[in-house]
């Protein structure tokens, strides 16, 4: 698929002046009956029956909506749901001294009671992540954020939940095509520079306070 210059500038604008209008400066965010209220920074959990789910320092507050424009109050929704349908206690932070996914996940790991953490760009590119892993490796990676949805999301969750009891559960399926990468190129590369603007190196993360 080839993209020529004036498809690709338009395509840019277009993403920019959708990020410009979503842009918002609030310390808690509230849809209907879904609220994010910041608690302070995180630390490190003791619990065993826990799974810490890591968000980008955009996340919430300066994008609301992945690549494919799935709200992110749905995302967690059914992360969290995936988590609690296994018997586990999701923990919602956010990450804000990095836009790495792998980085972001790794962390979420090694401050979740059972060693294990999903890490999510605002774009919508997640990973299962282990404590004992190194930061570049992973349990599992779901880098096309265009073909990932809420039963994705949602199952996603479950497996999280499963390696944190132990288990070592069949990876989640997701689709594969190979025209997405073209199609969203631009437009994700934009979405993780707009991200890592927000990015604040030695800044601690904070625990989310999540209510549906």
């Amino acid at each position: 698929m080839e993209i020529n210059e004036k498809v690709l500038k338009s395509i840019i604008e277009e993403v920019l002046a959708n990020l410009q209008s979503e842009e918002k400066k609030a310390p808690s965010v509230s849809t209907g009956h879904f609220q994010v209220k910041n608690k302070g920074v995180s630390d490190r959990g003791k619990k065993k029956d826990e799974v810490v789910i890591a968000v980008g320092p955009a996340f919430f507050e300066y994008q609301t909506k992945t690549i494919t424009k799935i709200p992110h109050e749905d995302v967690i929704r059914e992360l969290m749901a995936g988590v609690e349908e296994e018997g586990l206690r999701p923990r919602v932070i956010k990450v804000y001294h990095t836009s790495d996914v792998a980085f972001m996940a790794h962390h979420a790991a090694s401050l979740s009671g059972s060693g294990i953490g999903i890490g999510i760009q605002s774009k919508g590119t997640t990973i299962i992540h282990s404590k004992y892993l190194e930061p570049l490796s992973n349990l599992e990676l779901f880098p096309q954020a265009p073909l990932l949805d809420l039963p994705v999301y949602r199952l996603i969750g479950r497996n999280a939940a499963k390696y944190a009891k132990g288990e070592s559960p069949n990876p989640v399926p997701t689709m594969n095509d190979q025209m997405a990468r073209p199609k969203y190129q631009a437009i994700a590369a934009l979405l993780h520079i707009k991200e890592t603007e927000h990015v604040v190196q030695k800044k601690l993360s904070d625990e989310l306070e999540i209510a549906f």
